[in-house]
């Protein structure tokens, strides 16, 4: 993923329902964050067990939602439980790459024939 280098990435630390869409999430960003969701940075939200991750973006009159769920595994989170901190655009790739520091070296990947 290209990440503009003045980008801010803020994480909150509370876990976050991960059926909510992206107006939801901006209210979440707006009003308990107290930040701005249209001011082009990066918002992600965990859910509670820790193997989902959702992040809000807005560029150009346009709100993109990504989603990443780990099959087997978990992301690794700080310890804090609530708030919101800034990450660096380096610690945002560690925080996506946390699943190759975990055991999932060692067990058998996963090969998808149907998903119904």
């Amino acid at each position: 993923m290209l990440l503009p280098d003045e980008l801010k990435i803020y994480l909150r630390l509370e876990p976050t329902d991960m059926r909510k869409s992206i107006d939801t999430l901006a209210i979440v960003v707006s009003d308990i964050l107290k930040l701005d969701p249209s001011s082009g940075h990066l918002f992600l939200f965990r859910n509670r067990t820790g193997d989902k991750l959702k992040a809000l973006y807005y560029k150009q009159n346009c709100f993109t939602l990504w989603y990443r769920r780990l099959e087997r595994g978990r992301f690794v989170f700080p310890k804090e439980k609530s708030g919101h901190i800034e990450l660096s655009t380096d610690h945002f790739k560690w925080l996506l790459a946390s699943d190759k520091y975990s055991n999932l070296g060692a067990m058998a990947e996963i090969n998808y024939e149907s998903f119904y």
